[in-house]
């Protein structure tokens, strides 16, 4: 059985209506990314993962 994703919009997307944002679901240990405008592609990482690219980001280092 495939599980329902709950798609969240991002805070960081801004407050305008469209399809100009990225949302977010969680499901069982991963972390599920996609552009609103393209919602059948999704990128699928780990909380980990995701937080040593956003750690890379802050820091300069990508």
């Amino acid at each position: 059985m495939v599980e329902a994703l709950h798609w969240q919009k991002s805070t960081y997307s801004g407050g305008a209506e469209g399809n100009a944002c990225v949302e977010l679901a969680t499901s069982r240990g991963a972390i599920h990314l996609r552009e609103s405008d393209t919602p059948a592609t999704a990128l699928t990482t780990t909380p980990a993962a995701l937080a040593r690219l956003l750690e890379g980001i802050r820091d300069g280092a990508l």
